[in-house]
């Protein structure tokens, strides 16, 4: 007969990913003229929970790379700049979240510059991302388990071995092959 037992353990109680879009404006030293590029550097992130609402901090440092002085010159402006995204992460049914659960996050697609442009002698542009969360809580799984399930081996003991193999020894004839071959009428034959 087959019965069920609940185990608690942790595993990923809820997963889901977001794509976010942001417009930053920077404001270089010199009037710009035209951009001649853009890149993210150093993208740190982590996450938090608080009051079960999960949250993706971060920070990236972006470069631009500019003309200026009717493109005559060049010049680099950087900044740093930070976000904090809140996900509604779908969780399984029956799961609370608690001081105990764990959130990891993980960057799906690293922030990158999709659109940028010169406007008022500003620099505007935007970042698109898209971050992965999982977390991890306590739950319960149903197991089947078995009544006539025997997991334990029969422990056999050197000594035993040895007996039993002294057993068999004395019971195999030596000669058996001798006393019993055709060889030797097979080789009369052949003469």
């Amino acid at each position: 007969m087959a019965y069920f037992k609940e185990i608690v353990t942790k595993a990923v109680v809820g997963k889901g990913k977001k794509a976010t879009t942001q417009k930053y404006t920077i404001v270089p030293d010199q009037t710009p003229n035209t951009v001649l590029g853009c890149w993210i550097i150093n993208h740190k992130f982590n996450g938090s929970m608080a009051n079960r609402d999960i949250y993706v901090n971060g920070a990236y440092d972006v470069n631009v790379w500019y003309s200026y002085d009717n493109d005559t010159k060049t010049g680099v402006c950087t900044g740093t700049f930070t976000y904090n995204d809140k996900m509604n992460v779908p969780v399984s049914n029956n799961v609370s979240l608690t001081n105990n659960s764990e959130v990891i996050v993980s960057s799906l697609s690293d922030p990158n510059v999709i659109d940028v442009g010169v406007e008022n002698g500003a620099i505007k542009f935007s970042v698109r991302k898209e971050m992965g969360i999982e977390i991890v809580g306590d739950t319960k799984i149903r197991v089947n388990v078995e009544d006539n399930f025997e997991d334990y081996m029969e422990i056999i003991d050197d000594e035993e071995i040895d007996d039993v193999m002294n057993e068999i020894d004395s019971q195999i004839k030596e000669d058996y092959l001798d006393e019993n071959s055709p060889l030797e009428d097979n080789q009369e034959l052949a003469q």
